[in-house]
């Protein structure tokens, strides 16, 4: 009786707002095998390939006990690449955050000249494979790039050293603050900056007072991807780093130089590490986007209430 009386209600308003009552027969009235089949292919596959994986990390790691776990975290090498790491984060995060901001409120707010430009540099990260990127930066500034002999001229190291790691982990992570604020200033647009100028206000008033409010959740969310980014990326900082063991390696290249001396357990014992990262990033992530959720329906409850 409550299935009839849902589909009819569902049919009355799909039809109210001009839609086919085939299109209603498609998202009320498939078989219950069709709904549970797709469930059962979606948790299997997630089970199989995030979830055994997952498992299969700590399980390895655990496999002689919590002795020999807690022992691979006491090596210097272990405890520098840890450091290394948080360092690296630590710079590329920030700075990030601060070209994010800058490059989306100059995108959603104003209009200029090479708009379409930046954004597609913005973008460039996501299409130039990482190991790419490491290579371009040995290029320039390498002991045989183009600025290599000037730096060491001036004995400046930028390769083989922390400002190439830091470099190679900035450029690799920009677009993720960025990317997440773009959309949501231009839907905002631009009506309450206006009217804070028109009050009077600085330029440093209504970013501090306005804009940022409006974006805080949603600049969070994006702090978050990039520092989970920075602190699990491989490519281009095995190409900048020369794996220093000590010095230059961060987690996922002592990872990968454990795994290869077979030191299994001390290998997967780090890697939890960025597992757990992992996991904390996606708790975050969804405390994040339940807030954001909360926020648009706090919004958009006094426009449906108007109209």
């Amino acid at each position: 009786m409550s299935s009839g009386v849902t589909n009819t209600t569902a049919h009355t308003a799909l039809t109210a707002r001009g839609l086919p009552a085939k299109r209603l027969r498609l998202a009320t009235e498939e078989p219950d095998w069709v709904r549970w089949s797709l469930i059962a292919i979606s948790i299997g596959f997630l089970t199989l390939f995030l979830l055994v994986p997952l498992l299969a990390v700590f399980a390895e790691a655990l496999r002689k006990g919590l002795g020999p776990y807690f022992a691979s975290f006491a090596d210097p090498t272990a405890l520098s690449a840890i450091r290394l790491t948080l360092l690296t984060a630590g710079i590329a995060v920030p700075a990030n955050l601060v070209f994010g901001l800058a490059a989306a409120w100059a995108i959603a707010k104003f209009e200029f000249f090479g708009k379409s430009i930046l954004i597609t540099l913005i973008d460039l990260p996501f299409a130039i494979s990482p190991v790419i990127s490491g290579l371009i930066y040995v290029l320039l500034f390498g002991m045989r790039g183009w600025l290599g002999p000037w730096l060491s001229g001036h004995n400046v190291q930028i390769i083989f050293a922390v400002p190439g790691l830091v470099l190679a982990t900035v450029f690799v992570t920009f677009p993720f603050v960025a990317r997440e604020l773009i959309p949501l200033m231009q839907e905002q647009g631009t009506e309450e900056e206006q009217a804070a100028a028109v009050l009077g206000a600085s330029g440093w008033q209504i970013l501090w007072r306005v804009t940022l409010p409006n974006v805080k959740w949603a600049l969070l969310y994006g702090v978050i991807l990039c520092n989970a980014r920075a602190m699990g990326e491989f490519g281009a900082v095995s190409v900048v780093s020369g794996h220093i063991r000590g010095k230059t390696n961060t987690i996922p290249l002592h990872v990968e130089i454990l795994y290869n001396e077979y030191n299994f357990v001390a290998a997967f014992a780090v890697a939890s590490l960025l597992a757990l990262l992992a996991i904390v990033t996606l708790a975050a992530k969804n405390v994040v986007e339940s807030r954001i959720r909360r926020e648009l329906q706090q919004t958009l409850e006094p426009s449906t209430a108007e109209a």
